[in-house]
């Protein structure tokens, strides 16, 4: 066994993984057990990003590693470090997967990915039938990735509804729908505040798409729910996170029986974002029944 694989976040010690990862690599035969934490402020500068993946760059024995809340940022600061960047990465200016192969340091934006393999477990094909909307809060890295898949499915949402309080990052993604030739009526982007937020809600029709991407709830406490909202009548909400202090799933677990919510925590989600990133360090093709077997091995370490 040699060497060691990287995980970029902000509290990595906290993460299940630490404790998953090694049972996982005895079952991928994989050649480290090894997980390094490279834990990162969320105010990071630029001069931190660079020196990170210089690092692992430089040193033979990193394998390669998956990055959380700073894809977008690292991406920004580091982006002319790799030697190639795949078309995700590019589109949507973020790294969520670094990984060597013969010399040349690789970026991937596993996300779009990520987001769709977890989404297609709990939302049923014709979950929208073009009348039933997307409420995505958060604009960044994840709620971007999440944009993009849902504008590809076959069944899209009437709308997809985007709320951030950052202006730059609502700007960011509509620049990526842009260049992807995503149709303009099909995005609403709002700056959020608890009015906007509330409003968005309520004007949702029945069993549309509520779902956390802003990170709140896990790297920061808070939701960006205001205490008072309600969720629309027989939603699916998803939080994507699985761990942390989760008000935005406990606010939807409170409404669940009166509204008749399907509420979906960020479980498999991690599952799949762990393996797709796994896969692209390691060269392993993560089929369904391998994931499947990671998921059973991962279970007990559920936090």
């Amino acid at each position: 066994m040699s060497g060691r694989m990287g995980f970029v976040g902000v509290s990595t010690r906290s993460s299940s993984i630490m404790a998953i990862f090694p049972v996982w690599a005895d079952i991928l035969g994989l050649p480290t057990r090894e997980l390094e934490g490279h834990d990162l402020p969320l105010d990071a500068t630029r001069e931190q990003y660079r020196a990170l993946v210089e690092a692992i760059r430089d040193d033979p024995a990193h394998r390669g590693a998956l990055v959380t809340t700073h894809k977008m940022a690292l991406y920004a600061a580091a982006h002319d470090l790799f030697d190639e960047l795949d078309d995700f990465a590019r589109a949507c200016g973020e790294v969520s997967s670094i990984a060597k192969r013969d010399g040349r340091l690789l970026g991937h934006a596993k996300d779009p990915i990520t987001a769709g393999l977890a989404l297609d477990e709990f939302l049923a094909p014709d979950a929208f039938g073009g009348v039933r909307d997307a409420v995505v809060l958060g604009a960044g890295g994840a709620g971007l990735a999440l944009t993009w898949r849902l504008a590809e499915r076959d069944d899209r949402p009437r709308r997809i509804l985007v709320t951030d309080t950052s202006r730059e990052r609502l700007d960011h993604l509509a620049a990526v729908h842009a260049s992807r030739g995503t149709d303009p009526a099909l995005l609403t982007l709002l700056e959020a505040t608890p009015d906007a937020t509330r409003a968005a809600l309520a004007e949702a029709p029945e069993g549309s798409l509520v779902v956390n991407a802003s990170g709140l709830g896990k790297d920061r406490p808070g939701s960006p729910v205001p205490d008072g909202a309600v969720f629309p009548r027989r939603a699916v909400v998803w939080e994507f996170n699985y761990r942390g202090s989760l008000e935005f799933l406990h606010q939807a677990r409170a409404q669940q029986a009166e509204r008749e919510l399907t509420v979906v925590d960020g479980w498999r989600y991690f599952i799949h974002g762990w393996t797709q990133v796994i896969g692209e360090v390691f060269a392993i093709e993560m089929t369904p029944a391998l994931v499947e077997r990671l998921a059973v091995a991962a279970e007990p370490f559920r936090a």
